[in-house]
């Protein structure tokens, strides 16, 4: 079999590092961008050298923006009392994706989990804990999957804002595998609508 040259092969293994891109799908999206090199290649350079030296990250929600504050926290239109708590971006777009949402977010960054030594001094909470007394904030929908990691952030969460604010989460039965962004429109839309309050969830009601 004969050896790709070395730029192909560079180009191959760096597509290969992105997720769902396995070792064939690289081959195939290298060949396609060397066959095609001249029209895609600086559009793709271009568009690649904005994302590293313009991307920034919401000074509110922590969402990926060209500002520093995103579009959805300057949307006049959204209810500001309701923060949607989510881990990641990702999980942010899936929820805009539905339509069913139009409060503002709050992006933690990850879950609490011990055994990886991630506890809440490592997320985005005690900004989020500013933000819900300087924003007024009266409900909180905790959009965080029903794993052990989610449980547990979702239960330190509830202790912290249990005095100050309702604190609600998606309806639980979602059949995801765990990850927000893997719901189809129409459930991840339901189960926000059917959110519950966190005690029904823990009290085995949920």
């Amino acid at each position: 079999m004969n050896r790709l040259p070395n730029s192909l092969e560079k180009l191959t293994e760096v597509l290969g590092k992105l997720p769902g891109i396995g070792k064939k799908s690289a081959l195939r999206l290298s060949m396609h961008l060397a066959n095609n090199r001249y029209e895609m290649i600086p559009d793709f350079v271009k568009a690649l050298e904005s994302v590293k030296s313009d991307l920034k990250f919401c000074k509110h929600c922590g969402n990926f923006s060209d500002n520093d504050i995103c579009e959805i926290c300057i949307d006049p239109k959204r209810d500001t009392g309701v923060l949607c708590i989510v881990e990641s971006v990702k999980d942010l777009i899936a929820i805009e994706e539905t339509g069913q949402y139009q409060g503002k977010y709050h992006i933690l960054g990850g879950l609490i989990s011990p055994i990886d030594g991630i506890g809440p001094e490592e997320l985005n909470i005690s900004s989020l804990m500013t933000r819900v007394e300087e924003e007024g904030i009266n409900e909180l929908i905790m959009a965080i999957s029903s794993t052990i990691e989610g449980d547990t952030t979702l239960f330190y969460l509830s202790r912290q804002f249990r005095d100050n604010v309702k604190i609600s989460a998606i309806a639980r039965g979602v059949s995801f595998g765990g990850e927000l962004e893997y719901a189809d429109e129409f459930t991840l839309g339901r189960a926000i609508h059917s959110r519950l309050p966190v005690q029904n969830i823990f009290n085995g009601e949920g």
